[in-house]
């Protein structure tokens, strides 16, 4: 089965956008592009009516993009556009599509009401489920969001990219996800700052003596932790200019506030397989909701 950047499409904006940031990303990594939409099947009522023809069913159905196939292809010259229907439930089909992709690229919403970002029940069971790579794009993404201004202060994808960022927890780090975020930023071109955060205890929280020395202590254990887990990927991407990024208090916050400027950010899934089935962690919840740039969610054991 041939590798392939694959996203989910369903005509919507969100599904657009997420079709453009995967064309690029299907350029930055040389293979195809393949676009593939989900018709689940006609309930029982539809499918048991002797009035519905093949035309009402049609247009009860929501139609394949067809016409973004050629919209892609004529917008990035050179680049191998596949398409795919499926038939089932969404989320299922998404998945097992996955499994044949490098990446699989799904859409987001924009702010909603509690000044987040909403994440469908969709991408949400697909993320938690996928066993590849899913990247969520918001909704009205533009190429120039992933780079820096130019000298005029004008948005433009012209200019270096935009700091990659992933957040990784120094007591488990994972080969998968440190690879996907290395190999993201060096085809970038552009910085990987890794945030690795460890919590405030609960002697500095009641200011007991000996709060400052004990303080400094961690903080040296969780640097150094955090430099030894990056040592051998920096010397297998010497190319990538690596920022070590790390903080005390919460991961899902630190996370947030290292992405307001990141062109993409990198989250790790730990795949779980006990009798609570699959779930997000808060980090990568938090990551979800409230950072804007594309988020991508590596499953990893």
């Amino acid at each position: 089965m041939p590798r392939t950047v694959t996203v989910g499409l369903d005509g919507s904006a969100e599904s657009r956008a997420a079709a453009e940031w995967a064309a690029r990303e299907a350029r930055l990594r040389c293979l195809p592009l393949k676009l593939v939409h989900v018709v689940e099947p006609d309930p029982v009522p539809v499918a048991q009516a002797p009035l519905v023809g093949p035309e009402t069913r049609q247009h009860w159905t929501p139609r394949p993009p067809d016409e973004s196939a050629e919209g892609l292809r004529l917008r990035h010259p050179g680049l191998e556009v596949l398409t795919e229907r499926l038939t089932g439930a969404v989320p299922a089909a998404l998945c097992e599509a996955a499994r044949g992709a490098d990446l699989l690229v799904l859409g987001s919403r924009g702010f909603g009401a509690v000044g987040g970002f909403v994440v469908g029940s969709v991408s949400l069971a697909v993320v938690a489920r996928a066993e590849r790579p899913v990247a969520l794009v918001r909704g009205g993404e533009q190429a120039a969001d992933e780079h820096r201004t130019d000298p005029a202060g004008v948005p433009s994808a012209a200019t270096p990219f935009r700091p990659v960022v992933l957040g990784l927890d120094v007591d488990h780090p994972d080969d998968t996800l440190l690879e996907f975020a290395f190999d993201a930023a060096a085809r970038r071109e552009a910085p990987l700052r890794v945030v690795s955060a460890w919590p405030e205890t609960t002697a500095a929280s009641f200011r007991f003596p000996g709060d400052a020395e004990l303080r400094d202590d961690l903080e040296r254990g969780h640097r150094t932790a955090l430099a030894e887990a990056l040592r051998p990927w920096r010397q297998k991407f010497p190319g990538v200019d690596v920022i070590e990024a790390s903080r005390c208090g919460s991961a899902a916050q630190a996370l947030v506030a290292a992405a307001r400027d990141a062109s993409l950010a990198v989250v790790g899934r730990r795949v779980r397989t006990g009798t609570l089935g699959a779930h997000i962690g808060h980090v990568t919840h938090a990551a979800l909701h409230h950072i804007g740039a594309p988020v991508v969610v590596v499953a990893h054991g």
